[in-house]
Order: C-alpha cells, then structure tokens, then sequence
C-alpha cells in the first residue's frame, strides 16, 4: 500500500489494514486534516493521475467544510468520523450504481456487525441502528464509452463525532477502546476490499441486503399511500407490492 511518508495517518491506517489481512490489492491514500469535499478531491486527484486498472484509491478527511450526500443536501462530517471518497476499479459491466451501493452497504454492515453493530440497512443510502442514521454512501459508477471503468463511493461513518439528533456515532454503542477513527478508516476499507470481491454477485448480495432491510413497508412521497417492502431486483432496486398492484423504487 502506497502512502506519502509525511502523512502518519495514512501510514497507520496502512498498518491496521494490514493486520486485517483484507484482500491482496494495494490501496493508494491520501489525507486532508480539513477540506471542502473528498469528492472533489479525488475527483481532482483523478483528473491529475489516472487510476490503473488494478488498484484502488481512497482520499480521507478528518473534517469536510462542504460535504453533500443524496441529492446535494448538506452531508455533516464533523471531526471524529470517517468522510471517505473512493475509485474502485470494477469490471462487472452488468453492474448498476444501485447494485453497487448495496453491495457497499452489505459489507460495511458485516465489518460493524463482526464488533456487535446492530446495524440494518435503510434503502437506498443508509445505514441504521434503530431509528438513527450511524452511516451514509453515494455511489455512481464512471463509464467509458458501454464498458464500467471506475465505481465511486463516498462514505461518511459517525464514530466518536457530534451527531444531529436523528444520528448516532459508534461511541454510543462500543468501548471507547473500539471508536477511534483511524480503526474504522481501516475497517473501511476492508470493507471496500470485501465490495469488490463481491462485483458479479447481485443474487448474494440482494438476500444479504433484504434480510438486513430496515423496514418493511415505506410510504410514497408523492401520494402517501402505504406500499410493502418485497424486495430487492438485482439492479438494486427496491420492490413493492400493494395487493394485486406492484412498484419498483429506482434511486440511483
């Protein structure tokens, strides 16, 4: 794993990285004590320096000034949280943004679940404890031409920040031992190691997702009419029923 010699974060989440054994491929990092959004650094870190086809990168915060989540609302990343964008190369060309954005929330939820993490997954961007948002991504996949060539994450996790009131951080709900940021910096991106093992694999993923689904029923925005949740389609849908009537929820 490449990491600048002048940047000890990195050199540490390199090494917890590597005590998890995470996957063979070498990671490119970097870090920014503050910043206005890892997104458009490492959009711009992109633009400079390619990503090769066979090795991930990752650009951390500590602190975001002007983060934005689903449809550009403010995306709070206070210091004491991981705020992570990342390239992934992927090769799966039947693969949509949805299927891969669950596949992201699957295996973040496994990482949390492995420390006692209560975690469910509310569609299509979020990661819940209860009635609290402890984790939030948006991904989007880069094409060229018909053909993937990148997928994208970016990923807030709360961990021992200040959260609003209808969020909650890792320190409510572990030793204070477990809640440094620098560990789930590294627990990340086993978790990103474990996504793209996982490219080509939509079946699995969707009943890993479904049975980890935070709620059953959700509430049309535009008529407030009550539909059933059942399911997930393979492009990451989300499925409907309502009697004899069906629907199917494209975010992505």
């Amino acid at each position: 794993m490449r990491t600048s010699d002048s940047w000890t974060g990195a050199a540490a989440v390199a090494r917890l990285w590597r005590r998890q054994s995470c996957g063979a491929r070498p990671w490119q990092l970097r870090w920014q004590p503050v910043c206005a959004s890892t997104e458009l650094m490492l959009s711009g870190w992109l633009k400079q320096q390619p990503c090769s086809a066979q090795q991930p990168r990752a650009l951390f915060a500590d602190r975001q000034t002007h983060g934005r989540g689903q449809r550009g609302r403010v995306w709070q990343s206070p210091i004491g949280g991981v705020w992570i964008s990342a390239a992934l190369p992927w090769f799966d060309a039947q693969c949509s943004a949805g299927i891969f954005g669950i596949a992201v929330a699957v295996a973040l939820a496994e990482r949390l679940e492995r420390r006692g993490v209560p975690v469910s997954i509310k569609w299509p961007n979020d990661l819940m404890v209860g009635n609290r948002k402890l984790a939030g991504l948006l991904p989007r996949l880069v094409h060229r031409g018909n053909r993937v060539r990148l997928a994208r994450i970016g990923l807030g996790l709360n961990v021992c920040n200040r959260v609003p009131r209808e969020g909650i951080a890792l320190d409510e709900l572990l030793r204070s031992g477990q809640c440094q940021p620098l560990v789930w910096m590294a627990e990340v991106l086993c978790a990103l190691d474990r996504t793209m093992d996982l490219a080509g694999r939509a079946d699995w993923v969707c009943a890993e997702a479904e049975r980890r689904l935070w709620t059953k029923q959700v509430r049309d925005p535009k008529g407030g009419e009550l539909w059933d949740v059942i399911g997930l389609g393979l492009d990451g849908s989300l499925l409907l029923s309502q009697g004899s009537r069906t629907m199917r929820w494209t975010r992505w």
